[in-house]
């Protein structure tokens, strides 16, 4: 068959011509990393066609042996990294290097600093390997077929990097990939042998694929790789700086990971699991339905990518390999969602992956705070999604409160209960739409007073927390804005003397309070929480926040009507002069001013701030005396 022409010119997506302007600059101290990146993606190009040969062993083509070849042109001035992989057709070149569907794209621009080392790690972190090329090559030539089509599918693609690309069909008679580089004028050193090998040893000597050089002395190829799958080799017998390249080969990343854990399990069930801790989050951590981390390989036999079933989703941030002498080569998605030695694996991977983090917790607190710094949000999701190992999680979990000054989460459940006053027999926290606001609440205001250490949880993940975790040690956490406030054996006679007195003379004007709210309140009532605020919002204790009440109904989310109850402060100044307000007319603004600020210190929005001003107004002047 002919080859159809279709060449044409398309542009960049503008995300990526930001990147490789970017990327040329900030990355270029580090410009060797290109070979590491562009041997990494054609290593998973043959353990993509080793997967898809499984069900269908013609798209081998009659050549079964896999390896990846890395060749340079001192005349040409040309480095070629090529693989005998899955390839790609023409949509898959065009979306895999003309466009980055990377929805945390636009999150990862604004977070660019200008500071070159910074940008450096963010954009080692965002994973944009095959775009490195850039940093030393002022053209690339991409030339593929993928496996199981015709020779006429071949696609050649080329670009100089600065905003369009150029695509056309070639008859390619090879499946696969080859990158050619057209080095810069000042990139020589990557056109001898000598600095090429290096590089492989460096960063890619552990690829279980052999990669090939030409012999210096003889016209034919040799491996210049130990070609051997590094989680099998014995731990004593790797080195650090092999367990640090082997992260940046299976997470894509360009730094270092925070640890790791490596273990060979023998017995009933036989399998080997390398699981890393990164340092910095991904930008698309927190979208659930995104791709995991983690390389299942049956007999270091490559089976599938980002295996979900071998992370929990409150773990996806982990990466890694898992390699089993058990499961069938031809194992699928499908099965592994009900096959018990996968559950075995998971279930023992995860309790590796706590056992790392509880050490890191008690033997180098400042790094696992850095951890908790990346990823401590992801982790709030564990109690509601790992039963069987809530309380473990539970004990990792970090949180701000009332002990430190700062917004810095660092307290631990632990802490908080050693700190605990005598007689104090519960968990206090407060949610709210940040920090600041936590912080201020007017519901804080008897715990300032007696002292009581509170939680201050802000994250929008904590209501979700506080609903499946609601006891730590035996003891209840218990939201300070919720129900009807109970201080164990924290509240003295007099206390509990004075708000019953209070009822009793505040039980007319609650009632007049209530008919001058009727259905936006459930209840008025004398408060226990109050003393130097007039009123609160308060809610029933099993009723949804208010502040995420108000987040779900922005993002479309039908949430169920509420009613909160108003508290008031009987000794504020304000409510004896509702208290003494004989007016009705007045009495009522006086009732829709201190509902109202309480709306607003809960972050609420007002139906009518209008008349809310309009009141507020009004009863100021007469007030004033006017």
């Amino acid at each position: 068959m002919t080859v159809a022409a279709q060449k044409e010119t398309l542009e960049f997506q503008t995300e990526v011509r930001q990147l490789l302007n970017l990327m040329i600059h900030s990355l270029y101290s580090n410009k060797e990393i290109f070979l590491r990146e562009l041997i990494s993606n054609a290593s998973d190009a043959c353990d993509k066609l080793r997967f898809e040969a499984l069900g269908d062993d013609a798209l081998f083509e009659g050549e079964t042996g896999l390896r990846i070849r890395v060749e340079y042109d001192k005349e040409a001035r040309t480095v070629t990294v090529s693989d005998n992989g899955i390839g790609m057709n023409r949509e898959e070149v065009i979306e895999n290097i003309g466009t980055i569907a990377r929805s945390g794209t636009r999150q990862f621009l604004e977070a660019l600093s200008g500071d070159k080392a910074r940008d450096a790690n963010l954009i080692g972190q965002f994973g944009v390997g095959f775009y490195s090329a850039f940093i030393v090559a002022d053209e690339v030539t991409v030339t593929t077929r993928r496996a199981g089509l015709g020779p006429e599918h071949g696609v050649r693609w080329v670009s100089q990097g600065e905003g369009e690309f150029t695509i056309e069909n070639i008859d390619r008679p090879s499946r696969g990939t080859e990158v050619t580089l057209h080095l810069r004028e000042d990139e020589d050193e990557f056109l001898e042998p000598f600095r090429l090998r290096n590089i492989i040893h460096k960063y890619s000597d552990h690829i279980s694929l052999p990669i090939e050089m030409k012999a210096e002395d003889k016209d034919e190829y040799e491996t210049v790789n130990s070609a051997s799958a590094l989680w099998a080799r014995p731990k004593s017998e790797i080195s650090d700086e092999e367990y640090k390249a082997f992260y940046k080969h299976v997470a894509h990343d360009f730094e270092d990971p925070l640890t790791w854990t490596h273990n060979h399990v023998e017995g009933r069930q036989s399998y080997t699991s390398l699981l890393y801790i990164p340092q910095r989050a991904p930008f698309d951590l927190y979208e659930r339905e995104r791709r995991r981390g983690i390389k299942l390989y049956v007999r270091r036999v490559f089976i599938m990518d980002d295996a979900e079933q071998l992370m929990p989703q409150y773990l996806r941030f982990v990466r890694g390999v898992v390699d089993s002498d058990d499961l069938p080569l031809n194992v699928s998605r499908e099965l592994l969602q009900h096959n018990r030695m996968i559950d075995t694996i998971r279930g023992a991977s995860v309790k590796k992956v706590l056992g790392l983090l509880e050490n890191m917790a008690k033997n180098e607190p400042e790094q696992y705070q850095a951890f908790w710094q990346q990823f401590g949000m992801v982790m709030k999701e564990g109690p509601a999604e790992d039963f069987a190992n809530r309380e473990r999680i539970a004990k990792l979990l970090r949180f701000a409160s009332t002990h430190n000054e700062g917004a810095e989460q660092t307290v631990s459940l632990d802490e908080y209960i050693a700190r605990m006053q005598e007689g104090q027999e519960k968990i206090y926290y407060i949610s709210a739409e940040n920090h600041t606001a936590a912080r201020h609440s007017p519901h804080m205001e008897v715990f300032r007073k007696k002292g009581i250490e509170v939680l201050l949880l802000s994250d929008r993940v904590d209501e979700w927390l506080v609903s499946h975790l609601t006891e730590y040690d035996g003891k209840p956490l218990v939201s300070i804005a919720k129900g009807d406030l109970d201080l164990d054996q924290l509240e003295d006679e007099k206390d509990q003397e004075e708000i019953k007195q209070a009822e009793g003379e505040f039980k007319d004007i609650l009632e007049r309070m209530q008919k001058v709210l009727g259905e936006e309140v459930k209840e008025v009532r004398v408060s226990h929480r109050l003393t130097d605020s007039p009123s609160c919002l308060v809610l029933e204790e099993n009723e949804m926040a208010m502040h995420l009440q108000r987040v779900l109904k922005q993002a479309g989310h039908d949430v169920p009507v509420s009613q909160p109850i108003l508290e008031i402060n009987p000794t504020h100044a304000l409510v004896a002069q509702l208290k003494a307000e004989q007016d009705e007319a007045q009495f009522g603004d006086w009732t829709r001013v201190l509902f109202e600020q309480a709306l607003l210190a809960e972050g609420g929005q007002l139906e009518d701030p209008a008349a809310f001003v309009r009141r507020l107004n009004g009863l100021l002047l007469k007030v004033a005396g006017q």
